[in-house]
């Protein structure tokens, strides 16, 4: 069954009867969908602008982690937060929240705050919060505390805290969002997962406004232990600035990094009316599975999404000045998306890697870096890719490098591939 051709479903959401407010059940597939505000907080910055800032500037915020519980982990790099959000978020609801409820929080409220705080009917609002992990801090620091004090000192919030659904909950909650709160889980993939499936909440009809995001706290023992087990991180100890090097001839793993980034979607009409900012339409997406292997990606899974996120759209290769690589720096993702982008792109699209600068935020990633895609095309300029070096020979993409590169930026995707063989891309364009 095909879910765009059929009567009672659109991109795969049923149709719902008419709510309040709802423009009397009208699907609205060709509907333009912009975004309105923006939050996030990095390593590089507690919010957009200083996060933007150093992006910019090339800035790197790995660091060698020196704390007790790190000192015998087999890799130490990590990018954290430049504010924790404990400085921002009041005691007691901070008490009840994992640190990637937290963060998610702190990203959200900004967006809402950026985006004007919308006036729309609590059943025209929904939230897609994406985490890879989730609450994974709480369930460590809950089975620590029940091993060594007994299973009567877990916290009575733990399981609250820890479920992955916790952030888009603690969002919805948080704005009284009534039209859904959900919550991809799509590893690398879940931030734009997210924001996709915002567009498709709001074509299919089902709200008017959508706050869509991600968000990871991972800086951890277990998590670092077990990423460095795999094989996936860098081990540059002796120059962390310059230990992420996607499509670097030298790269050799990924920095992991926390934070969180949140983007506020409208229908284009609704901001219109309100004399919303729009810093640019999301046009279109594409999501694949690879079916191919846990860890190893596959370049036909790439080409398909970002085929799929051209078509839905209404874009071509030719359009695309701008590409956001996912391009985390392992050995062989880089070089297959890379190819994947010479196939369904072309050589012509100027390519930037902003995990060279941010480290990799997991289940944050896409998000935030659906955040720097949609900012390039605002400002027309494009970040540099940090510590590109000596350019891998079989990477055939044209990549800025060096400086920000000033150019008129109409169309952009950005792409986020996620273990388990998910496939998210988003495109973007300039809001007229």
């Amino acid at each position: 069954m095909s879910y765009e051709a059929s009567d009672d479903y659109f991109l795969g959401y049923p149709k719902l009867p008419d709510l309040p407010g709802s423009p009397d059940g009208e699907v609205l597939g060709t509907t333009g969908v912009v975004v309105t505000g923006l939050g996030m907080t990095t390593p590089l910055g507690a919010d957009v602008h200083s996060t933007w800032t150093g992006l910019l500037a090339g800035e790197s915020p790995v660091t060698v982690l020196d704390e007790p519980w790190a000192r015998d982990l087999p890799v130490r790099l990590a990018g954290r937060l430049s504010q924790e959000p404990t400085e921002v978020l009041h005691r007691v609801e901070a008490r009840r929240m994992d640190r990637c409820q937290q963060i998610a929080m702190v990203a959200a409220r900004q967006a809402w705050a950026d985006a004007g705080a919308p006036t729309v009917a609590p059943e025209r609002l929904a939230v897609v919060i994406g985490t890879g992990l989730g609450g994974g801090k709480t369930l460590v620091d809950q089975h620590d505390l029940s091993s060594a004090k007994g299973p009567g000192r877990v916290s009575p919030f733990a399981v609250t805290m820890l479920m992955p659904n916790g952030p888009a909950a603690a969002v919805s909650l948080d704005l009284g969002a009534r039209a859904g709160a959900h919550a991809p889980t799509s590893a690398c993939a879940s931030g734009a997962e997210a924001i996709a499936m915002g567009l498709a909440i709001l074509r299919a009809g089902r709200a008017d406004v959508v706050v869509a995001g991600g968000t990871e706290a991972c800086i951890g023992r277990l998590s670092m232990a077990a990423f460095a087990r795999m094989g996936a991180l860098s081990s540059r100890h002796d120059e962390p600035q310059s230990a992420s090097r996607p499509f670097d001839s030298a790269r050799d793993g990924f920095v992991m990094a926390e934070g969180a980034g949140a983007v506020v979607l409208e229908r284009a009409d609704s901001a219109r009316a309100r004399g919303a900012r729009a810093y640019a339409t999301l046009a279109g997406t594409g999501m694949s599975s690879d079916a191919h292997a846990m860890t190893a990606p596959s370049a036909d899974g790439q080409i398909s999404a970002i085929r799929q996120a051209l078509s839905s759209g209404g874009l071509g290769p030719q359009d695309i000045v701008h590409v956001n690589a996912h391009a985390p720096g392992t050995p062989v993702g880089d070089r297959i998306e890379a190819s994947a982008l010479l196939e369904s792109i072309g050589p012509h699209a100027l390519v930037t890697a902003t995990k060279s600068i941010t480290g990799h935020l997991i289940g944050g990633a896409g998000a935030i870096e659906a955040i720097f895609t949609v900012l390039s095309i605002f400002n027309d300029v494009i970040p540099a890719t940090r510590n590109l070096d000596d350019k891998d020979p079989e990477v055939k993409v044209d990549i800025v490098t060096g400086s920000p590169r000033h150019t008129k930026v109409t169309a952009a995707i950005s792409n986020s591939f996620g273990f388990g063989g998910h496939n998210v891309v988003l495109a973007f364009t300039k809001s007229a």
